[in-house]
């Protein structure tokens, strides 16, 4: 019967890429009575529920495999209804293999080893910051201020999750990571989640300004949106806006000291330089210096650019796609 079934199914090409056939798919909706006089019979095993005689093999397999091939093939709709029933059943064998657990230690989640939390147990003040690379997550460490901002370093780009099924998400370690450290798990947009355990405010997604770090929020907004949505919903998820350039103005007299201004983009230095102009300054005056990524930034500038709330560039994301806010640079993505 299984092979019957499996010689229809690679007839007709049926079967999904990644999905293996095995004969207890096929068999997991058969229902039938056998009949059969076999002499000498030999079983399996002391039990006795498997009958292994080879002579008895031959008969039946001669018996039922060639008609059930024919029937197939002559009711094609049919014949792919019972293919579709049982690659609907490997497909569910193959997830609840696949199935991965958070870590666990005495009964409680383990918050990860790369994670440096704060220290207040205000959620509502509390900040988590997703922070590109383990370069930029040390300037971070270094720049936060360790009452109520954590840092979580993520390693190269997050798996693209968008089809990810939610029982396998956790055999990826850095998502695995982000659950664990903001407490919630993944759930549905229909789901009613257990939002007792999130442990911070506001979740920062801080990469560099450049297309690859453009790259890293569309895949971190991707994770939230597809199996995080109540944290969007309830504004818990942010983008860090690092800037690309520094402009350094040397003092003009008493009244004019010298000036480290910062601009997110191009069209945002464009308007620096025009205003730089208005006052005064001469072109030849003032240097530009463009980063080249979160990790080219000493402790302090990544703090008064980028973490210090008074002086910081915060992008809430809205509580639906077509309302998200993506900042300019990030267009051609």
């Amino acid at each position: 019967m299984f092979e019957a079934v499996k010689g229809f199914v690679d007839h007709h090409n049926l079967l999904p890429r990644g999905v293996k056939l095995m004969a207890e798919d096929v068999w997991s909706r058969v229902r039938f009575v056998l009949s059969a006089r076999v002499l000498d019979p030999q079983f399996q095993g002391q039990t006795k529920d498997k009958l292994t005689s080879r002579d008895a093999l031959k008969l039946i397999s001669g018996l039922v495999r060639d008609p059930v091939e024919l029937w197939l093939s002559q009711n094609v709709e049919a014949g792919k209804k019972i293919a579709e029933l049982a690659i609907r059943q490997a497909q569910s064998r193959l997830k609840s293999v696949k199935k991965v657990e958070k870590k666990k230690g005495s009964g409680v989640a383990v918050l990860p080893g790369k994670l440096t939390d704060c220290e207040s147990e205000d959620i509502e003040r509390n900040e988590l910051f997703l922070v590109e690379g383990d370069s930029a997550g040390g300037s971070a460490k270094l720049a936060r201020d360790k009452e109520y901002q954590a840092i979580l370093p993520l390693r190269g780009k997050v798996l693209n999750s968008w089809e990810t099924d939610r029982d396998q998400l956790f055999s990826n370690a850095e998502i695995h990571d982000i659950s664990v450290a903001i407490g919630v798990d993944p759930h549905g947009p229909d789901d009613t989640p257990d939002l007792s355990g999130q442990r911070y405010g506001k979740i920062a997604i801080l990469s560099d300004a450049d297309v690859d770090g453009s790259h890293i929020q569309v895949l971190l907004l991707t994770l939230f949106f597809r199996h995080f949505p109540r944290l969007i919903e309830n504004g818990n998820v942010y983008i860090a806006q690092p800037p690309l350039f520094r402009v350094d103005v040397p003092g003009q007299g008493k009244n004019r000291p010298p000036r480290k201004i910062y601009a997110l983009d191009e069209a945002e230095l464009d308007a620096i330089l025009d205003r730089l102009r208005s006052e005064g300054v001469k072109e030849t005056a003032w240097s530009i210096s463009r980063f080249k990524g979160l990790g080219e930034m000493n402790p302090e500038q990544l703090k008064d650019t980028t973490m210090n709330p008074d002086t910081r560039r915060l992008t809430r994301c809205a509580s639906d796609l077509a309302n998200w806010r993506i900042p300019a640079r990030c267009s051609s993505c």
